[in-house]
């Protein structure tokens, strides 16, 4: 156990450092055991710390200090100490002087991933968010900017690439004439970059190694070329040209929908195997997860496709929303991360189908931060407060810091939002912002005041709103209360409400939107309402019959809206809706309610609910031959049993919803089976494959179909999904067909996964499938089948995404074994939790969130789960990362 408590680091609490950098040179002479770094800092005294003379205080972890000098001399041990994480100095000049260290690392070692680490060879490293302190002495916090020299020093026949974040100034083979190389030799080689842009050292990339390059160019929007390179494995250079299309489209897209162009000689993306993350948007010097830059038709799926074009279109945006303007501190990781999130899903949009996309995003957000802002781990977009930062790389942060973004867009126009963030690019290039600042540029340009906007920033928890119409025929009214709650959190409690736009529609008999005029506004130039009160109503004029109301069109906030219509009102919305995405939403909400009314019934041993109005509906939806098959197959996909345990909210026995939900699905598939069959054949592609999105929304839609017909017969969809499997011509198919399979209780799942692993054994990423695939079969058994599978050869603690695809997918997709009934689920991840903590506490932390949504079970499996968690809390050695995420889940 623990014997003393993290310190917790407040917001309130941040102050300017005392001193700054403005310029760094590092010298790195890799060994795979020795790395010595030499720095020289260029430093002087903040005028904006107010603090009085105070020692030098400079972050550090696992570093051996070889040497320390202040202009130029030898500091003495009296002058200097190394305590607590730090490097203290002290008797600084209060004027410029220049700091000289020499440390030694271990980058073999470093199995956390964090710093600068080897990984099959490669040297890599991974600073954001507080890493750069395990490669040198620094004031590691994201507010102090400097440029960077760096040379690096290597073997150049086992680390021939030798690459760093800005344009490269010079390589050759190493003489006396390189500063800091006292042994000239022939095998030894060397690369100095400098990068002219100010950055955090979040941000310093190193990256060596025996890496094969494949080379592109690009012309700005000025006309200048730059040099695109991407480098990966020897050998998997075939496997880049989508990522390089996918590079070449976000540059354009970035110079047309924000006007901003790249700013550098060089554009670097490199491709690792061991990364704690997706992707790392380094200055010039993007660092991947291979899984996102990595494809072929025979090995990637259209999924993988999709994520690679949208990532590195995330990445590649930070250039501006993360790297050119950067957060002061790391409260502010909304600011880059919500800001360049939402720019992504824009981009998506704008390349591929914009409801499907909306949709999709939306899937997410309820999937994972729905759930986040309801447990234990509820936390504002801002949070107040830390103990580890790594833990806040969180779905709040990220997909609720984007919904701000498209709020913001919403109330104040696509043209004027255009104009503030040209604004914020403009007033804060180069310097370390705030919220606060991105939210004044809004405020200056659109003139609004957006105080009461901010709460979404500062107040946790996803609002409840209640919606209640009435029709009066005499008066030719139709009005609209919506009420708002905010639940209460962790720490919060009372809140003020918010302001929420709701784009809104009403619907009349003829299935045709009504004009929307708003007593005292008059006509609604955009069918927006705002509401700003916990409780408003709305009343609109020249309504000559009742209307269907469709409320939150496009999801415009991101809310829990309950408008308490009958069924009839969202059957006739499924057909009738012109808005993409609530129509999607009525066939979520009909089926909830289905499969909650089945869980009921079975409760009191009733009658279970017909599926037949709800199956004609959908019949009619697959009929419409104007519609995307991407959207059709949304539209035939119930929602997720994450979701419904959601919805339900307390006492949920995961083991109902997962019954209750096939019984609908079977329901569904018996009613369809004609329908389903037909576009099963119709749906047979004979072409070469092609990831665009056309042709993966036919494949999207042929799975769907799939699925419901496995649903209706388990013999027949099995044997169907098996031949299909046994045909396929491209992991698409072959991974949707192992899908249905790996769902059913049947022999031929096990015969098409030996099959399949056998056959693509000699590839990472496709093994990273077989695992997440075995991990995914919701019977009795699976506990021990994952059990098995961490013994295979293949499997692999130190890999983050084997991890993942085992453990993770246990965990986080398949919610009835992960909560079995005994609780041998909650102890085979917490077992995995301890022994990941001590390798890589950022993936052992990032694992234990998969416990937040506990408190929301039944008492049962509520108390196995809170054993298990107070099991890991008192565990002995436990990293500051879990230890957080822990405790705060208990209290």
């Amino acid at each position: 156990m623990r014997t003393e408590t993290p310190q917790t680091i407040h917001l309130r609490d941040y102050a300017p450092p005392p001193y700054v950098i403005d310029e760094v040179e590092l010298h790195f002479a890799l060994d795979p055991q020795a790395t010595r770094v030499r720095a020289r800092l260029d430093m002087r005294p903040n005028p904006a710390w107010t603090g009085g003379v105070v020692d030098l205080k400079l972050d550090g972890e696992a570093l051996i200090l070889n040497r320390v000098a202040l202009d130029g001399r030898e500091l003495a041990a009296g002058e200097f100490e190394e305590a607590d994480g730090q490097l203290v100095i002290k008797d600084v000049p209060q004027q410029a002087f220049k700091l000289e260290t020499e440390v030694t690392i271990d980058p073999k070692a470093n199995t956390a991933l964090s710093g600068l680490y080897l990984s099959n060879g490669i040297y890599c490293t991974q600073c954001e968010a507080e890493g750069f302190r395990r490669i040198t002495y620094f004031l590691d916090r994201p507010d102090v900017l400097a440029r960077y020299y760096v040379t690096i020093v290597a073997d150049n026949k086992s680390v021939p690439i030798l690459l760093s974040n800005g344009n490269l100034l010079e390589t050759d083979a190493v003489d006396d004439d390189l500063p800091g190389t006292e042994h000239p030799d022939d095998r030894v080689h060397y690369a100095e970059w400098y990068d002219p842009h100010p950055k955090p050292s979040y941000l310093f990339a190193l990256v060596a190694g025996d890496l094969a390059v494949v080379k592109d160019t690009f012309t700005t929007m000025s006309g200048r070329e730059v040099a695109l390179e991407i480098y990966v494995e020897h050998g998997k250079q075939d496997r880049c040209g989508w990522a390089m299309e996918s590079l070449k489209k976000s540059m354009t897209w970035d110079e047309e929908a924000y006007g901003r162009e790249y700013d550098l000689d060089v554009f670097m993306i490199v491709a690792v195997s061991d990364f704690n993350m997706g992707a790392m948007e380094n200055k010039g010097l993007n660092v991947f997860n291979d899984k996102y830059i990595l494809a072929l038709p025979g090995t990637a799926t259209d999924q993988d496709y999709a994520n690679i074009e949208s990532i590195i279109a995330h990445e590649y945006f930070h250039n501006w929303s993360g790297n050119r303007v950067t957060c002061r501190d790391w409260f502010q990781l909304c600011l880059k991360e919500g800001f360049t999130v939402f720019r992504d899903q824009e981009f998506t949009s704008d390349l591929r189908s914009r409801s499907v996309k909306r949709i999709s995003d939306v899937r997410t957000l309820r999937a994972h931060q729905f759930p986040e802002d309801a447990g234990p781990l509820a936390h504002p977009v801002r949070p107040q407060s830390f103990i580890e930062i790594n833990n806040f790389y969180t779905a709040t942060v990220y997909e609720k810091g984007a919904e701000i973004c498209r709020m913001i867009r919403t109330l104040v126009g696509s043209q004027t939002f255009r104009a503030a963030t040209d604004l914020y690019f403009e007033r804060h290039d180069g310097e370390a912002a705030t919220v606060e600042d991105f939210i004044a540029c809004v405020a200056e340009v659109s003139g609004r005041d957006m105080k009461q906007l901010f709460r979404w920033y500062e107040q946790a928890g996803t609002p409840e709103l209640t919606a209640e119409g009435r029709f009066d025929k005499a008066r030719q009214t139709y009005k609209l209360t919506i009420t708002q709650t905010i639940p209460d959190t962790p720490g919060q409690k009372d809140k003020k409400p918010h302001l929420v736009p709701l784009e809104i529609g009403l619907i009349g008999h003829n299935g045709k939107d009504c004009q929307l005029e708003l007593n005292g506004t008059g006509k609604l130039d955009q069918p927006v309402i705002e509401l700003t009160q916990q409780s408003q109503t709305f009343t609109f004029t020249g309504i000559t019959q009742r209307p269907v109301p469709s409320i939150n069109r496009g999801f415009t906030a991101p809310v829990k809206l309950r408008a308490n219509l009958p069924l009839a009102d969202r059957l006739f919305l499924i057909q009738h809706d012109s808005d993409a995405f609530n129509r999607w939403e009525s066939v979520q909400r009909v089926a909830q309610r289905l499969i909650i009314e089945t869980i009921e019934a079975q409760a009191k041993s009733a009658r279970r609910p017909s599926v037949k109005p709800f199956a004609e509906a959908l019949a009619s939806v697959l009929s419409e031959s104007d519609l995307e098959p991407a959207f059709k197959a949304l539209m035939l996909t119930l929602p997720g049993e994450t979701d419904l345990a959601s919805s339900i909210g307390k006492d949920v026995d995961p083991s109902l919803v997962h019954e209750a939900r096939n019984v609908i699905a079977t329901g569904l598939g018996r009613h369809l089976i004609g329908e389903l069959e037909d576009l099963w054949h119709e749906l047979a592609g004979s072409g070469p494959y092609n990831p665009a999105p056309d042709d993966a929304g036919r494949r999207s839609l042929r799975h769907a179909v799939l699925a419901l017909i496995a649903a209706a017969d388990t013999d027949k969809g099995a044997e169907l999904a098996f031949e299909h499997f046994r045909s396929a011509t491209n992991m698409t198919d072959t991974a949707g067909a192992l899908t249905v399979l790996a769902h059913l209780d049947h022999p031929r799942r096990i015969e098409a996964l030996d099959t399949f692993y056998e056959h693509y054994k000699g590839d990472h990423l496709v093994v990273d499938k077989w695992f997440a695939l075995n991990a995914q079969w919701p019977f009795g058994g699976c506990e021990a089948q994952v059990r098995e599978l961490m013994d295979h050869g293949a499997f692999k603690l130190t890999q983050p995404n084997r991890v993942r695809a085992l453990i993770g997918t246990f965990a986080a997709a398949n919610p009835v074994c992960f909560n079995a009934a005994d609780g041998s689920g909650y102890r085979l991840v917490a077992e995995v939790i301890l022994r990941l903590d001590k390798i890589n506490p950022q993936v052992a932390a990032r694992m234990t969130a998969t416990f937040k949504s506990w408190r929301a079970l039944e008492p049962g499996r509520r108390r196995l789960a809170e054993d298990v968690l107070r099991g890991l809390l008192d565990s002995p050695d436990l990293s500051r990362d879990t230890f957080e995420i822990v405790n705060r889940s208990l209290q």
